[in-house]
């Protein structure tokens, strides 16, 4: 039985024909919480569905409940806990690595499991890496724990992201991710200065991070990697021109530095609006 009737089932006497029909279809989880996304036509009976979820979902611990969209300098969700433990802060586990966070304060973005598994299987033994965007370790982790990578340098700006960070890297046990908390414009020449560069660059973030392109290729030489995210039109004519204009404004900042930059490879990661998609273009400085 779909998990809207038997929603229904456990709320028929609580809430009326109308009702019920607005009750959600499906749930996001992540670690031990359960998120609901409950139309305005709900709001009032919002603790008695999260408890019938609760009880049809019995090893999770904690049922929230979106309260809007996501907002401010940190893009922090706006959740309220509706049932269950009143705890916002937990472990989610995938492909074999913990992150653990606080879901009211910080996103994680489940549909991007495969992008973060595959990022770690294109690394060569004792790759240096930058990691400009960090997260609580979003792409560090699997990188850190998964791949063969020499080192990986994350950098990260919001506080909140950058405990879990430190937190993360504790919790699967990996020794070759150093962290370093504010904007990788100021940090990234700070490590030139300490003669790195990278093998291959991060930058995991979105809306598509073209402000810091200059940053990436700064820290970069022949032969780096750099993975850029991109919004991309769903229509395969809209979207080869705005693959163009993106890889003509990095080519143009590469020949400032004496370098050129070809795409090798490009990633559909999932949908992100109507006709609009999230990739990963897969770009490699020559």
């Amino acid at each position: 039985m779909a998990f809207k009737e038997q929603l229904a089932g456990k709320l028929k006497d609580k809430l009326n024909e109308e009702e019920l029909k607005l009750l959600p279809t499906g749930f996001q989880f992540i670690g031990d919480i359960v998120i609901l996304n409950l139309k305005p036509e709900l709001a009032k009976h919002e603790k008695d569905i999260g408890e019938a979820a609760l009880s049809l979902l019995p090893r999770f611990k904690t049922v929230c409940v979106r309260k809007g969209a996501i907002t401010g300098k940190y893009r922090e969700p706006q959740i309220e806990v509706v049932a269950g433990i009143p705890n916002t802060e937990t472990i989610h586990t995938e492909n074999n690595c913990k992150y653990k966070l606080d879901i009211s304060k910080l996103m994680f973005a489940k549909g991007n499991v495969s992008e973060r598994a595959r990022l770690s299987k294109l690394v060569a033994p004792g790759e240096v890496i930058v990691d400009m965007f960090a997260g609580i370790g979003y792409f560090s982790v699997p990188l850190g724990r998964l791949s063969p990578a020499g080192k990986i340098y994350s950098i990260e700006w919001n506080p909140n992201a950058f405990h879990y960070l430190n937190e993360n890297i504790k919790l699967n046990k990996i020794e070759n991710v150093e962290t370093f908390f504010g904007d990788n414009r100021e940090i990234v020449p700070k490590l030139i200065e300490r003669g790195i560069k990278a093998d291959r660059i991060v930058m995991g973030l979105l809306p598509p991070p073209k402000d810091f392109i200059e940053t990436a290729l700064k820290i970069s030489k022949k032969g780096t990697i750099i993975h850029y995210e991109d919004i991309l039109h769903a229509d395969e004519e809209k979207r080869k021109g705005e693959i163009e204009k993106t890889m003509g404004y990095l080519k143009e900042e590469a020949a400032k530095k004496g370098m050129k930059a070809e795409l090798l490879h490009m990633q559909r990661v999932k949908g992100y609006a109507p006709k609009l998609d999230h990739y990963v273009l897969d770009i490699k400085i020559i």
